[in-house]
């Protein structure tokens, strides 16, 4: 029997974590929970739960904050996070992204819809299945290994700027539109908004911009984005 993918719930509210649990455990998930960002650092410290909820109101540090230190840490930076709030302003789900979530999940939300948003971000951290290893102008990117280096230095990345690369080095020289972008890198996921690939550009930018690489990633204007073997 193969194991069971296991979840970890940060969750402050004793009832919504109970309803969580239950709606994941009979969908075929294996539930760990923490009731705030401390907790939930205990039980990462034990074990790297496959994807983690995260609520946004926290006590003490907020879910966002949590998910700023999941990025920098260099053992959780591709653990795929899921935001869980009743805020649905535009520039709260902005703020989510840009501290390196994977999907933002509005309160409140069937349970239909959270297992298919869970099982998207799921197929999507897995990544590329090829084993191949792409090096332009010495910026080099190990598929299986899921690594980034320049000139033989790391590069942090989270998981969604990673397959973004991934794509944009497997198909240098070509313009790609929002829409275009958000079919290839996030495939199926009908939920995440054209300014979302915006925010996870300037993210990989921020990444790569260290080493001058950040002006490989080129905005056309009116046009969409491109990675560039020349500068």
């Amino acid at each position: 029997m193969s194991q069971a993918i296991t979840l970890l719930v940060v969750e402050d509210e004793a009832a919504i974590r109970e309803m969580l649990e239950f709606t994941l455990v009979r969908a075929g998930f294996r539930v760990i929970e923490a009731a705030d960002a401390r907790e939930a650092g205990e039980r990462l410290a034990g074990e790297k739960p496959d994807l983690v909820l995260l609520d946004w109101m926290l006590p003490g540090i907020s879910g966002v904050e949590f998910a700023k230190r999941l990025r920098r840490d260099e053992a959780t930076r591709d653990l795929p996070v899921i935001m869980l709030t009743a805020r649905d302003e535009e520039e709260s789900k902005l703020r989510g992204y840009e501290a390196g979530i994977d999907d933002y999940v509005t309160k409140p939300f069937s349970n239909q819809e959270l297992i298919a948003r869970i099982r998207a971000v799921l197929r999507r951290s897995r990544g590329p299945e090829s084993s191949e290893i792409i090096e332009i102008a010495g910026l080099s990117l190990d598929s299986a290994g899921h690594r980034v280096s320049i000139q033989g230095q790391p590069v942090n990345l989270g998981p969604t700027e990673f397959r973004l690369l991934h794509f944009f080095m497997t198909h240098a020289e070509r313009v790609y539109s929002r829409d275009q972008l958000l079919d290839q890198v996030w495939g199926d996921q009908v939920y995440i908004e054209d300014r979302t690939v915006d925010v996870h550009i300037r993210r990989l930018r921020k990444a790569l911009a260290p080493y001058g690489f950040d002006r490989h990633v080129q905005t056309v204007r009116g046009a969409g984005y491109r990675f560039s073997k020349q500068v």
